[in-house]
């Protein structure tokens, strides 16, 4: 594609938004369109030229009680967020993560720039928190790019705007990793823990890990542990485990955590992306969670049967799940020990992930999918290079 660059306008407020933005960037590039970044970003995008408007992680907050309490300032940064918008006037406006923030973005831009295309990348949780959110997203997105392949046919039952499964980045590993080969652990075997990557989430979720090994170690366990820690939350981690009876090695970084999930033989981690990653891996899991005091308070609006999102891809119960009171170390200790053995319970969560890796797999990129989306969406009727 030849002429101008593409001028994209980044809302990005999370380490793994900023790792599906900069992807994006490196995919437009292989299709041989230029682009031009502008807006929020985080280290990655701004590797790829981005200069942020301001500090990304200001608008990264977790839950209800983290979004009312953060209110008037979100607010005020989601006002000049979409005057400058208005002010560059971009080519398309890419909302990745951050929602109610991207919200309040794009519904400003829309009132005064109704033909700019606004993009949300990653669908929102509507299966499983305020489905009613799908249909009012209709004002003010004109497309989806949905990483879960259930999510288009959800958008389409909800009333919510275009939607297309591009991918998830983890489709890369479907077919890869050989899960016959999991179904013997090591001995001792290697057991993950995964406190989750918000400060949030690892204050809740720090203790029930501390109680989960000693009771594992109680009963006779003898296993070695490893916790990947994100790299902003290292040195708390460190601190807050300093004192564990059982400690386990603090690991740091992207390499570190992959090379920690291709060996380990089973995992107790936060709710989330980590569970479907290690399900891609191979490691069976006991997946556990806290909720946000005022989620927690409204929890009978949760829709979904389940969280864990290998469970919903395949649409059947794969791993197990202990959320709030029922996250017992007492109970989560005995979930685990039935995975660290060649029992029915590891097997059947390795054919579980079998049918999860065929229903990712796919032949093309998402990030390149998600590419010549965009393009045609800023500039139709042109077509990238080699198309």
């Amino acid at each position: 594609m030849t002429g101008k660059p593409l001028r994209l306008y980044f809302v990005v407020g999370e380490i793994s938004g900023d790792a599906l933005g900069a992807d994006l960037v490196d995919q437009f590039g292989e299709l041989g369109i230029a682009v031009e970044t502008m807006g929020l970003g985080g280290p990655k995008l701004q590797e790829r030229g981005l200069k942020p408007l301001f500090d990304s992680s200001e608008i990264a907050v977790m839950g209800i009680s983290g979004v009312v309490a953060k209110l008037p300032a979100l607010l005020s940064r989601a006002k000049r967020v979409a005057q400058d918008v208005v002010e560059r006037r971009p080519d398309v406006l890419l909302l990745i993560d951050s929602p109610e923030f991207a919200k309040q973005v794009a519904k400003r831009v829309k009132a005064r720039m109704s033909d700019l295309p606004v993009v949300k990348y990653v669908c929102p949780t509507v299966w499983s928190w305020r489905p009613g959110r799908a249909k009012t997203m209709t004002g003010y997105v004109d497309h989806v790019l949905a990483i879960l392949p259930f999510e288009p046919d959800v958008m389409r039952e909800l009333g919510g705007p275009p939607t297309t499964y591009v991918g998830h980045p983890l489709a890369r590993l479907a077919g890869t990793v050989d899960l016959e080969s999991r179904q013997k652990p090591k001995d001792p075997p290697l057991i993950l823990l995964l406190p989750g990557s918000r400060r949030s989430e690892t204050s809740r979720l720090l203790p029930v890990l501390r109680e989960s090994i000693k009771v594992l170690h109680r009963r006779g366990l003898k296993a070695d542990y490893v916790l990947p820690a994100v790299p902003h939350l290292e040195d708390e981690i460190r601190r807050e485990t300093a004192g564990w009876e059982i400690r386990p090695e603090i690991v740091s970084g992207e390499d570190a955590k992959t090379s920690a999930m291709e060996r380990a033989d089973a995992a107790i981690a936060a709710s989330g992306t980590a569970i479907l990653e290690l399900a891609m891996y191979g490691v069976p899991t006991v997946s556990i969670y806290k909720l946000d005091k005022a989620i927690y308070a409204l929890r009978f609006m949760i829709r979904g049967w389940t969280a864990a999102l290998p469970n919903l891809i395949a649409d059947t119960p794969i791993v197990p799940e202990r959320f709030n009171e029922y996250a017992n170390p007492e109970y989560v200790a005995r979930m685990t020990e039935p995975l660290l053995a060649d029992t029915l319970q590891r097997r059947a969560q390795l054919e579980g992930f079998r049918l999860v890796h065929a229903r990712m797999k796919q032949d093309e990129a998402p990030g390149r999918i998600c590419a010549r989306i965009i393009a045609g969406m800023a500039q139709p009727g042109v077509k990238p290079d080699g198309e």
